[in-house]
């Protein structure tokens, strides 16, 4: 007997939520695609390609475009959510009234909603009270994807049947769809590693070794996963596709917003002139700043995160970022085997009895950086 077609709403007109939609109608899925732009709408229908994020994908003609959401969600089993952290609230709130309990509602958005530090998919459930939630998170660059080049995401959520439709729906001989029940972990990894991607880009502007962008990519590691902790998060994600995975592609790659803007504001650029050239949203911006303040609330150790945001909002020049962490305190490399504490303990416990013991550290470091931190997490 064959197999009942899955009706597939993909919400976003953005380069990843066009690059699912077509990978699901490509799997048999009767797709639709809402956005707001007419223009764009009309071109996909006429031309099966979504000429402003990605021009040269020829989308599977099936995926019918739309920007009556009303007409997108009916029958919807599975909705993907892709849109940008700024407007994902308001977009869900318009479609609530032809949402239903039984339906999956996954987000795709890599982002945090400034007001209470919500993640989208807390936002989801927040508007809806559903059960079915999940998120998809991931080294996705949308061009590869669209380019069919072997890709693997995760698809996190404590619902195993919102697991397994989106593996069923998505998962084909070059996109991969691995799970997970750490949606929390999954989540933040998605969004934390926007900001070191944009540290990675400024690295490579302005010459930075091989050495010195390997040290910077385990080092932002170690803080997101101590960050994720602090709020609940396993630190084993940060070992998969989400966490380190996603890391080592927008901190490598061109392709990548949030790298290429830190990469423009590395050769000179002002964060206002990089963000215009790049024409699209780069969510590692606004995420520095919540993170950062969430950070210091918590008493997270954060050193690269904090220095990224002097650059970014308060005039401080790019190469001092690489400055900020070489002047950081010499503690554990895995937090998650030696804990910084008892790193921090051993140097308290030598101090006394070897004043020398301090010798090698930067003349120029600041004191605060010698004394015990609140970690903000047992593991931190």
């Amino acid at each position: 007997m064959a197999e009942q077609q899955t009706n597939v709403a993909v919400l976003g007109g953005g380069s990843f939520g066009t690059a699912l939609a077509s990978i699901a109608a490509d799997n048999g899925a009767c797709v639709r695609q809402w956005m707001r732009d007419e223009t764009l709408v009309t071109q996909i229908n006429r031309e099966h390609r979504n000429g402003r994020y990605l021009p040269h994908y020829a989308m599977n003609p099936a995926v019918e475009a739309s920007t009556d959401l009303q007409a997108v969600l009916a029958d919807a089993e599975l909705v993907l959510i892709a849109i940008p952290s700024k407007a994902f609230r308001s977009v869900v709130q318009a479609a609530k009234a032809w949402l239903r309990p039984e339906q999956i509602l996954v987000s795709t958005t890599k982002g945090i909603e400034q007001d209470g530090f919500l993640l989208m998919s807390q936002v989801l459930e927040q508007e809806t009270g559903y059960h079915h939630v999940g998120v998809i998170a991931g080294p996705n660059l949308a061009s590869e994807i669209a380019d069919k080049q072997l890709t693997a995401t995760v698809i996190a959520s404590a619902d195993p049947l919102t697991r397994t439709r989106v593996q069923q729906a998505l998962g084909c001989g070059y996109f991969r769809v691995y799970a997970s029940d750490d949606r929390h972990g999954v989540e933040l990894a998605g969004a934390l590693k926007n900001i070191y991607a944009i540290a990675a880009g400024m690295a490579a502007a302005l010459g930075m070794g091989e050495n010195t962008r390997s040290m910077l990519m385990t080092r932002a590691l170690a803080e997101m996963s101590r960050f994720a902790v602090a709020q609940g998060a396993n630190p084993m994600t940060f070992l998969g596709l989400a966490g380190v995975g996603d890391l080592i592609v927008t901190c490598s790659s061109n392709l990548s917003r949030n790298y290429r803007v830190g990469y423009a504001m590395g050769e000179g650029r002002t964060l206002e002139e990089a963000v215009d050239a790049l024409g699209q949203v780069a969510e590692g911006v606004n995420t520095v700043k919540l993170v950062c303040a969430k950070a210091r609330e918590m008493g997270v150790y954060m050193p690269l995160a904090e220095g990224l945001s002097h650059v970014l909002f308060d005039g401080v020049a790019a190469k001092e970022m690489a400055r900020t962490l070489m002047m950081g305190e010499q503690s554990s490399d895995v937090e998650f085997i030696l804990p910084r504490e008892a790193v921090q303990q051993a140097h308290r416990d030598q101090a006394p009895h070897n004043p020398a013991a301090n010798s090698h550290a930067p003349q120029n470091q600041a004191p605060q950086n010698h004394a015990p931190h609140n970690s903000g997490g047992r593991n931190a």
